[in-house]
């Protein structure tokens, strides 16, 4: 497929899921506008019915993956020289919470805006993973409770992902997609 000369096109085809980042923050303005990106996502009804809570504290993202090292080791891969933390290293999470609803609106609407987060980050040179496996220890598992709770969000908004954000070290190349599910009706 040829490249584009549009940059909404160019940040989709450059994108890709980062697993292992640099040691360097980002800062707090960067955060809050990919954060923002995310906001401005298409949603049912205009209702916005998401939450979003910024996790730069360190000690924060530490302190879940000790406890994580005992529940999910999976996640928690201490053994490799350059883990930081189950967050794959991540320096940032951005966590998204929703209720739920009838018609699944909601998962479809905090799906979209996670895909403008990641475009964002993207553009803003950052890269992102989403992660489920962390947010479903963070939102079930009782030793990490007191973590869910400081990210306050409101009654029946449930954490459905975290977003990875930091600066990439590495680079992965595409993964091979399967276009012949795209099909025109006639």
């Amino acid at each position: 497929m040829k490249q584009s000369e549009t940059p909404v096109i160019d940040a989709i085809m450059a994108r890709r899921s980062i697993r292992q980042y640099k040691d360097t923050p980002v800062a707090r303005e960067l955060l809050e506008q990919i954060a923002i990106c995310g906001v401005n996502a298409p949603n049912a009804m205009n209702k916005q019915q998401w939450e979003v809570r910024i996790v730069d504290d360190q000690n924060f993202l530490n302190e879940v993956t000790e406890l994580m090292k005992v529940d999910m080791p999976f996640f928690a891969k201490s053994d490799d020289p350059k883990f930081r933390n189950a967050f794959r290293n991540a320096t940032s999470l951005i966590a998204v919470a929703c209720p739920d609803d009838h018609l699944g609106m909601t998962l479809i609407n905090v799906g979209l805006m996670g895909e403008n987060m990641c475009l964002a980050a993207q553009e803003l040179g950052l890269g992102t993973c989403v992660m489920v496996g962390p947010s479903e220890f963070l939102a079930t598992n009782e030793k990490a409770k007191p973590y869910l709770d400081r990210l306050g969000f409101s009654e029946g908004y449930k954490l459905r992902y975290v977003l990875g954000v930091g600066y990439p070290d590495e680079a992965p190349e595409a993964k091979p997609r399967d276009l012949s599910k795209i099909k025109f009706v006639d």
